[in-house]
């Protein structure tokens, strides 16, 4: 296998110490994740009384009793779809500190369950009533945290809009990981940690999963007409960043090797109240 090949199936593993778990800074470092695991769901489109309020108070209660006692998870967050290719599909996020961790993870929900729901007649009337409101089928990845995350200064309590962009990596013969870093690094100082309009922004490649490819960057905004605002900033930031000069056009050239210049765009709404 070539070496440019080996170069960014190791950024997932690379820098892996180097995100956080919240939305959040505190006053001391933040623990930092070393896996994202991504689950997409979907809705019951079949269900005849879907009622949104009756399915939040009841994923509400689980989040309560389970996932805010479950010592193994770092973090846990959901998104509803708002402009994506399915408005079946909503994302649940969890983040671990380890490899181990998801495994363990599982296993100590089971018990926390028990816990919540001593009867076993009450819990499993409780989950056949959460349960019918999501489809069978759904799918899961799993991405590693790299550096340049933005942090904000206390946590959100309101819902927030999250855009997602989805690019992917070329395989550039003649790229290193050094000069991928600086790169990004420059450009993340200059124009991401710089726009007002970004509240929170986290960087994510594939660990485990369908696309090796994946580079994934989640900018959290307050509302849907920051998003027009947080691209014209975008402009301004980056001819401040990177003047018309020889050197900057180099490095735009040499920063455009590393990626196919495809890519996706997504949107959804962060529920403030089902993250932990």
């Amino acid at each position: 296998m070539k070496t440019s090949k080996l170069l960014f199936s190791a950024i997932a593993m690379m820098l892996l110490l180097i995100c956080t778990t919240t939305l959040s800074a505190q006053d001391e470092a933040p623990k930092r994740p070393e896996f994202i695991a991504v689950t997409t769901n979907h809705w019951n489109m079949d269900k005849e009384d879907f009622k949104m309020s009756e399915w939040k108070a009841a994923q509400k209660e689980y989040f309560e009793k389970v996932i805010m006692k479950n010592e193994y998870l770092m973090g846990h967050n959901m998104y509803l779809h708002n402009m994506t290719a399915d408005n079946t599909e909503f994302l649940t996020v969890n983040s671990f500190a380890s490899w181990e961790d998801i495994g363990k993870f599982g296993q100590r929900s089971a018990e926390l369950e028990k816990e919540a729901w001593p009867d076993e007649a009450k819990r499993k009337a409780f989950f056949k009533n959460l349960g019918s409101y999501y489809a069978n089928e759904h799918s899961d990845e799993i991405y590693a945290p790299i550096n340049g995350v933005k942090l904000m200064s206390e946590k959100p309590t309101k819902d927030m809009v999250c855009y997602v962009r989805r690019s992917h990596f070329a395989f550039p013969e003649d790229g290193t990981m050094e000069e991928f870093n600086n790169l990004r690094m420059e450009g993340n100082a200059g124009i991401v940690q710089k726009n007002e309009y970004v509240k929170f922004y986290s960087p994510l490649v594939h660990a485990w999963g369908s696309d090796k490819t994946e580079f994934l960057e989640a900018f959290y905004l307050e509302s849907l007409a920051d998003l027009d605002k947080m691209w014209e900033r975008d402009d301004e930031l980056m001819k401040e960043t990177f003047p018309d000069t020889e050197e900057n056009r180099v490095k735009g050239k040499a920063w455009g090797k590393y990626f196919t210049g495809v890519h996706g765009d997504y949107l959804y709404t962060w529920i403030h109240d089902l993250s932990k």
